[in-house]
């Protein structure tokens, strides 16, 4: 593998710490030197704003570092015209956008994806951060970077003789089954995960996503909204999602709010951008709260 280097320029509606931290990932550390490091696929890349709307992008990988670094960070969409539309919405719409208005959906790995999201299930960010860690760790490959050793998310081959106990062991708790029995179900493709890109209809996808174990109607959609498939009209509900929601549009009693009510309104209000909608009213709503 080879270190390349590439700067971004003239990228506008990219910022990186409301891209990284804001749910959708769980494998980028900020440095010292205000920078993030993360892994995609088999490379290690460190990214950092040197000038405004200008990144210095640093990658050990064989990959292409531009075609990677664009397409990963989604850079070819025009976030602009997204964030023009969406604030025609209503004010809570355009107080969202004006928040996290750097906000890239990242184009992640699908496996990766799939199985980080099994993790995320009734569980916080730093712990889900910890768990995948390990798991990389004690499964995936070692690449040493400008004097660090990270590791590749490991490969459903690399996971094949893994047992539910060696899983446990990482901290999965109730997870361990489920990841296990998915990735034997990915292994005999029982699901073929290349082909999913392949389906058009995002019901059709979703569907086949909901008979994998540990894939309920939320982590499905962050599937499918996060990963390579990026299907925008899709509306992850959790806990900050569905809170939200109440305040500013529902107006009930949290505990009794309805999930499908949740869905229509995404749906009428949002269209086919419900998915970066979503991601603009979460990242708000939550970093209210630490505030």
């Amino acid at each position: 593998m080879k270190i390349q280097e590439y700067t971004l320029k003239d990228i506008d509606c990219f910022n990186l710490k409301d891209t990284f931290q804001c749910g959708q990932c769980f494998r980028w550390e900020e440095n010292e030197d205000a920078s993030y490091t993360g892994i995609v696929r088999q490379n290690v890349i460190n990214i950092r704003k040197i000038d405004n709307n200008e990144y210095q992008v640093r990658m050990l990988g064989n990959e292409d570092i531009e075609k990677l670094v664009y397409e990963y960070f989604d850079l070819n969409r025009d976030y602009g015209k997204i964030q023009n539309k969406l604030s025609c919405v209503d004010e809570n719409m355009k107080t969202s956008i004006k928040y996290g208005q750097g906000i890239r959906l990242l184009n992640q790995d699908l496996w990766e994806i799939l199985i980080s999201f099994i993790i995320s299930a009734n569980n916080n960010i730093p712990r889900i951060q910890k768990i995948i860690k390990r798991l990389a760790e004690s499964y995936g490959k070692p690449i040493d970077f400008l004097g660090n050793v990270y590791y590749t998310f490991p490969t459903p081959e690399e996971l094949k003789d893994v047992t539910i106990s060696e899983f446990r062991e990482l901290g999965l708790g109730f997870r361990d089954k489920r990841i296990y029995e998915t990735t034997q179900k990915i292994l005999k493709k029982e699901v073929d995960l290349k082909k999913l890109e392949c389906i058009s209809n995002t019901q059709e996808v979703r569907n086949i996503l909901l008979t994998l174990p540990g894939v309920g109607p939320k982590v499905a959609d962050c599937i499918l909204l996060f990963s390579t498939l990026k299907r925008l009209e899709v509306f992850p509900i959790d806990v900050w999602v569905n809170r939200v929601m109440n305040e500013l549009y529902i107006h009930g009693k949290e505990d009794k709010i309805n999930k499908n009510e949740v869905l229509k309104l995404a749906e009428e209000k949002f269209g086919n951008l419900a998915g970066i909608a979503q991601q603009y009213l979460f990242y708000w709503r939550r970093e209210q709260e630490k505030n």
